[in-house]
């Protein structure tokens, strides 16, 4: 692609998938509660805040907790998936992932991630990857969750690029949609389908090798 000289990834789902963990800290925190909670309520949650997660979660039962309640719920089961991570290893990086990114770095690209999760660093780091890309903006640093582009926007001002000369890549819609909101490009990765807003759709990481 012409003019690109940066891109910007998102992280769980694209970089690696932490679905899995993420799910079994919901469950927990909603036996605990009493809520009725499986694989197609987590469904609703990619891409998705704590909070906003949270309300999806509670259902019918959000009125009866305080805010202040729902803010310790949430840190509650933060703490229960960070449990979880901790037992992460580079071994969860995906080969195709690493081969990737190392490629792209030898082309001369820029390397972000974009990130609503306010546990990206502690992820990069149990992968192998605290210190390699030259910009991290995630939920610790912004205000507004995807699909506001903040996210994106405030990876390409790390890096010193504009929207137009920077490409997100993202595999949950709500992501695409930020970027598309940002002025950004995106390539979206799915198994099956098209999403309408990505200019490319991919299946996998290493697809890039042979767009960019």
């Amino acid at each position: 692609m012409n003019n690109i000289y940066a891109i910007i990834f998102d992280l769980d789902g694209v970089i690696c998938s932490t679905d899995r963990y993420h799910y079994l800290a919901w469950k927990a925190l909603a036996d605990r509660l009493g809520i009725p909670f499986d694989e197609q309520v987590n469904s609703q949650l990619r891409g998705v805040s704590r909070m906003e997660s949270l309300e999806i979660v509670l259902g019918e039962h959000s009125a009866d907790y305080s805010e202040e309640q729902k803010e310790a719920l949430a840190t509650e089961k933060n703490e229960i998936y960070k449990s979880y991570l901790s037992s992460m290893t580079p071994r969860d990086l995906p080969k195709e992932v690493r081969m990737t990114l190392h490629m792209l770095r030898q082309r001369g690209y820029l390397l972000a991630i974009g990130s609503s999760s306010k546990n990206t660093q502690q992820i990069l780091r149990q992968l192998g990857l605290g210190d390699f890309f030259d910009a991290i903006a995630d939920g610790t640093m912004i205000t507004k969750s995807k699909p506001d582009p903040e996210v994106f926007l405030l990876a390409a001002s790390m890096l010193g690029v504009s929207p137009e000369n920077a490409i997100v890549i993202e595999d949950a819609e709500s992501g695409v949609r930020a970027a598309k909101a940002g002025r950004f490009r995106a390539i979206g990765i799915r198994t099956e389908g098209n999403d309408p807003d990505s200019d490319i759709t991919v299946k996998n990481l290493k697809n890039l090798i042979d767009i960019l």
